[in-house]
């Protein structure tokens, strides 16, 4: 039987060091319920971290320490003073080891397995507890992650974006998110909805990637469609079909409101707790809203008129062909104003003044679906967090939720 290995040459082969790094010491502590592996650094050279040429050794940092994986329930912690070595065009600097990134306080081991449970846990609450680590910490394993994500990006051409919208914090306070049609990803985030901020959103990409959108799905807010006309020479603006069935369905239950409070003033409560009956479409309707819809209908109120309205509308996208969506729009347009119920017309005169960029939905016919997926997934992230203060954050959850990136470890 072959002999037993010493304990330091056992963590030396579990921790797969090099042979300039030697386990000095392993320390246990029953009470603290922790494991110290104390390392050396034995050789008299080391390459620099800037060229790589092979230096002498100049000194050795202060005492730094890294969480390692749990050895047997029990934390694990490595400690080590780093070598610098003396460089003669960089100068004095400190040697990367081969256990941890640059400026990590954890083993590239450790930040694998919480990127992994990071990914696949229901709340950063429950996996922070597993981890037993701190908010700041997971934070921060997050961000190097996503930074390490976004660096191998490839930068291949993207021919759909989505720009949306998301609030942020209370009041009209909003991120912007650029994103990936077809790949389903959330490309970048910035702060706000101005000018600048889209502009910025658009500039995260190259001048190549720039000039390869065909076409950007959005919504009708002016700065969209500015920085789309300025950064993007060869794309067109698509006005989001959502978009527009959102502003019906709110002129829908704007005429709603109204009539409900002057019926109500009247004694007459039919329309009172009726909302979402005139928010469903009719194929998403249950036997018993069918019936209650019905019966609504029948009695001719003016909500009724803007519903039907409001549904005709769904036409125009299966015409096919700008030359009959354009015709139609006339007729619907007409209808509209013959029923004069001013928070359609509103939206009539809305759609109007963009209708250009509405057409183009018949030449690349994207919508902005995957933006609202990607919106409910933000959403369980900010849920989940409980709202954020600080934006870098709320953007390298989203990245690293929704922006699909290689974050793995790599030693």
């Amino acid at each position: 039987m072959p002999p037993l290995p010493s304990l330091t040459s056992h963590y030396h082969q579990l921790l797969g060091l090099p042979p300039n790094w030697n386990v000095e010491n392993v320390t246990l502590s029953i009470t603290g319920k922790q494991i110290e592996i104390r390392l050396v650094y034995t050789d008299k050279q080391a390459e620099c971290p800037e060229c790589g040429q092979l230096c002498k050794i100049y000194d050795h940092t202060s005492e730094q320490q890294w969480r390692h994986l749990d050895t047997m329930q029990f934390e694990t912690i490595i400690v080590a003073r780093l070598p610098r070595c003396k460089c003669k065009e960089h100068g004095v600097k400190t040697v990367r080891v081969p256990w941890a990134a640059r400026h990590s306080r954890f083993t590239l081991m450790f930040e694998s397995f919480a990127i992994e449970l990071l990914m696949h846990c229901s709340s950063i609450k429950a996996a922070s507890s597993m981890l037993n680590l701190n908010w700041h910490a997971v934070d921060e394993i997050m961000r190097r992650a996503v930074k390490r994500g976004l660096n191998r990006r490839e930068s291949e051409a993207i021919a759909y974006l989505g720009i949306d919208e998301k609030s942020f914090k209370a009041g009209q306070h909003y991120v912007t998110t650029l994103n990936d049609l077809d790949k389903g990803r959330v490309l970048e985030v910035v702060e706000h909805r101005t000018n600048e901020a889209a502009k910025a959103l658009l500039e995260s990409l190259n001048k190549k990637q720039q000039e390869q959108v065909k076409a950007v799905s959005a919504d009708m807010w002016k700065p969209y469609a500015n920085a789309v006309e300025e950064l993007l020479p060869n794309a067109d603006l698509v006005h989001d079909r959502f978009h527009i069935s959102k502003y019906l369905s709110e002129a829908v239950d704007a005429v709603r409101r109204k009539e409900s409070r002057e019926l109500d003033q009247a004694g007459d409560k039919r329309l009172v707790g009726s909302k979402y009956v005139w928010l469903r479409n009719p194929e998403n309707m249950r036997e018993q809203q069918k019936v209650e819809l019905s019966n609504l209908m029948a009695c001719e109120f003016k909500t009724s008129q803007a519903w039907a309205l409001k549904n005709m509308f769904r036409y125009f996208w299966q015409l096919g062909d700008t030359d009959g969506a354009s015709f139609f729009f006339e007729y619907w347009s007409r209808r509209v104003d013959e029923v004069g119920l001013t928070p359609l017309i509103d939206v009539k005169e809305l759609l109007q003044r963009h209708f250009d960029h509405i057409l183009t939905y018949f030449k690349h016919a994207i919508t902005n679906a995957v933006s609202e997926g990607l919106n409910s997934k933000i959403q369980i992230v900010k849920a989940s967090a409980r709202g954020f203060h600080r934006f870098e954050s709320y953007r390298n959850r989203i990245l690293f939720y929704c922006g699909k990136l290689n974050m793995a470890i790599s030693s």
